[in-house]
């Protein structure tokens, strides 16, 4: 399975030192040539048309001699057959009401473009990088949770798959004066000094960066993050070597004036080499362990487990393995008991472990797919259900509660979808919401779902008679977003429903007003 783009041939780009949300993704608009009135038509003959002729009846041009019996059953029919006459146009034009999806829908003509629709974004900003990235992370801040008030300001971390492997970065992004998006109405006039304002209030990126080896193909920031503190991040390179990372210099040097970030700051506290020049992509955090545990998996199937004491980094050195050499493709921590986590692999199953056994053996096997199993997603406030996506576009929930070492081939998901026409790269449960996931793919598309939607809803059912492209599409779908490439999604946990994403052109920020 492709795990990133190919090379990009194009010009290196700077990064923008403010995001345009003009940059965004495009909806389909069909570009036709403007038509010229004639030059001597009359511009009053519109004023004596007559109301008969609005609705044409029937194309006979001979006169019909009505007497004054029958004037009366006369005009009845005609308006019988006018009225029927607009129902039918009314009809013809529901039938032509179309939900464009741009993984399913008809390809864009060579005068189409994709533009987003204001009026279904509370926010959505594009930010040009300099590389593509395969990978990024939220990074808390100082500013409080449920934010909902614009403009909004983020931290977040990722980093770059540069030509040149000496040329890539990690990038620590601070994004301020994010605003609100602006339905605005054609028919408003802005004057100059609502232009100046405008401007004033664009929204502004600083970065503070950290040269790297290599490619990243996974980066994760620690639970325990404390903005200006400690901000351990690990980076898992496609040389085979994990680094962690404190980034709490690079975030205190965005609110201290004149600060600058150590020397020291800049390089690697800790690197794990055990897993050879063996790259990988499995990777994450401990949320219950807050002196800081991490695990590491690569593509030969082995899984390493490292803590930290005191001050000093520890890894076991006997792996965690199935045996099979099928690569490890994501880890997540279990967010309830500390000794648990599961991963996903190219053999297509999920695994759960305990990091006590001694033989290092996972605990239960599952085969969640015929394919890669590329992601999966721990709930964080419903303990035993976990997301998976695969290489066929397909994801589902697991109930951890029926997995058992006697059923567990026998396992189904409690909920399954084949919405997606690419590979899941990305898949995360809302953490402030236990029913809304997030689920990215290389068909270009991030889609937003609400399991708790009954299909029997009757609001749900009248859009299903009104569009028919609904039919195909499971009622439990909120939206669809659109990005090139989109490799990863991130929640925001304190800015309610707010994302970001990263994808061949850039970072997404965005919420919806789905969510």
């Amino acid at each position: 399975m492709s795990k990133r783009s190919l090379e990009n041939d194009e010009e290196q780009r700077v990064v923008s030192a403010r995001t345009n949300i003009q940059d965004a993704p495009k909806k389909a608009v069909d570009q036709e040539p403007d038509v010229q009135m004639d030059e001597y038509g009359d511009q009053y003959g519109d004023d004596f048309e007559s109301e008969d002729d609005i609705v044409e009846i029937d194309g006979n041009d001979e006169d019909e001699e009505v007497g004054d019996g029958d004037d009366k059953d006369y005009v009845e029919r005609k308006q019988r057959e006018a009225q029927e006459a607009i129902q039918k146009d009314q009809e013809d034009s529901a039938e032509g009401k179309e939900i464009y999806l741009p993984h399913m829908s008809r390809p864009l003509g060579p005068n189409e473009v994709l533009e987003p629709d204001p009026s279904v974004y509370e926010m959505l900003h594009n930010v040009n990088m300099p590389w593509p990235c395969m990978t990024l992370d939220v990074i808390p801040d100082p500013l409080g949770s449920e934010r909902r008030s614009y403009p909004q300001s983020l931290l977040m971390t990722t980093a770059t798959q540069a030509t040149k492997k000496k040329d890539n970065e990690l990038m620590v992004l601070k994004l301020s004066q994010l605003s609100k998006t602006l339905v605005k109405d054609d028919t408003e006039e802005n004057d100059e000094d609502e232009e100046d304002e405008d401007e004033d209030s664009d929204p502004i990126i600083e970065n503070e960066n950290i040269a790297l080896k290599d490619t990243t193909n996974r980066l994760k920031v620690s639970p325990f993050a404390t903005h200006g503190q400690e901000v351990l991040t690990a980076t898992m390179c496609e040389n085979g070597e994990v680094y962690v990372f404190d980034l709490g210099a690079q975030t205190k040097a965005f609110e201290t004036p004149g600060y600058q970030v150590p020397k020291t700051s800049r390089k690697a506290i800790h690197t794990i080499r055990n897993h050879g020049n063996v790259e990988g992509y499995g990777l994450d955090w401990s949320p219950l362990i807050k002196t800081g545990a991490l695990l590491t998996g690569d593509c030969s199937g082995q899984i390493f487990f490292t803590q930290r004491h005191t001050s000093k980094w520890i890894t076991d050195k006997q792996p965690f393995t199935a045996a099979n050499n099928q690569s490890i493709e994501d880890i997540q921590w279990s967010p309830t008991e500390s000794t648990v986590f599961a991963t996903s692999g190219t053999d297509g199953y999920v695994r759960i472990w305990d990091t006590r056994s001694k033989k290092h053996k996972p605990a239960i096997s599952t085969r969640a797919s015929n394919t890669d199993v590329n992601v999966i997603s721990w709930n964080e406030k419903l303990g035993y259900l976990l997301a998976s996506g695969d290489d066929n576009g397909s994801w589902g929930v697991w109930d951890l509660r029926q997995f058992s070492p006697v059923n567990s081939e026998g396992v189904q998901p409690v909920a399954q979808y084949d919405f997606h026409r690419g590979p899941i790269t990305s898949i995360s449960f809302n953490p402030l919401d236990d029913s809304v996931v997030a689920v990215a793919s290389e068909d270009n598309t991030v889609s937003l779902w609400d399991l708790s939607v009954e299909a029997d809803d009757d609001e749900i059912q009248q859009q299903t008679k009104e569009y028919k492209e609904l039919q195909k599409i499971p009622p439990q779908l909120l939206f669809v977003h659109w990005q090139r490439e989109v490799k990863d999604v991130k929640w925001h946990k304190q800015i309610p429903g707010c994302l970001v994403s990263t994808g061949t052109d850039g970072l997404n920020v965005w919420k919806t007003i789905s969510v």
